[in-house]
């Protein structure tokens, strides 16, 4: 097995589908459009970091124009999340993908400020401990990563709420794992949290 890969949910920047809880501020298509240049944003820097190996999992399939695109220019694979909750797409990822690999790390696209300082850091944290997380300030995480797959922590999850970090550090307690922590990042999710986004990123 060899070197640590990053993988990248996403899902198409399809109005009605992407960034839906910000639709009331930017509209459907607004809110579609600022989830692709999110993905595009996220796998620039996942290139960025030096991984051994790169990848967008996308939902609800890999199809849309926008995921072929970026797979050509980066020379990145398409995976599919498939069936199931957040946790349980999130440990097949794992699953899969440290099959052939030493570590993982598991990224989605809503946090602009995870930059490819923070991932190289991850990939590092993750020579000596079991897990590594980038907390998100909305009591989420925004990055995962591990070096075996760790089903316990993805199984009956409250997904997309307050208490999503700290139910984890419950989880990594009781498995006895050693985990990291890096700087936590601001999600953007909701309206409130476009005061997050880059300079110039909306219209």
């Amino acid at each position: 097995m060899s070197g640590c890969a990053l993988v990248i949910f996403a899902k198409a920047p399809v109005a009605g589908l992407a960034k839906t809880r910000l639709i009331p501020a930017l509209g459907a298509h607004g809110a579609a459009a600022l989830a692709g240049r999110m993905l595009a944003h996220a796998v620039r820097v996942g290139a960025a970091a030096g991984l051994d190996s790169l990848e967008i999992c996308a939902a609800p399939d890999a199809s849309h124009p926008v995921f072929g695109r970026l797979a050509h220019a980066h020379g990145l694979a398409l995976s599919v999340q498939g069936d199931g909750d957040l946790g349980a797409r999130m440990h097949r990822a794992f699953t899969r993908v440290l099959a052939a690999r030493r570590g993982a790390l598991l990224v989605g696209t809503d946090a602009p400020a995870l930059d490819a300082d923070m991932l190289a850091g991850a990939r590092a944290a993750l020579h000596t401990h079991d897990a590594v997380f980038v907390p998100a300030l909305d009591g989420g995480y925004a990055l995962v990563g591990l070096r075996a797959p760790q089903p316990a922590l993805f199984e009956q999850m409250a997904w997309s709420t307050s208490t999503v970090m700290a139910g984890t550090r419950e989880r990594l307690r009781a498995a006895g794992l050693r985990w990291a922590e890096l700087p936590a990042v601001a999600d953007v999710d909701e309206p409130a949290d476009l005061a997050h986004l880059p300079k110039g990123w909306l219209p």
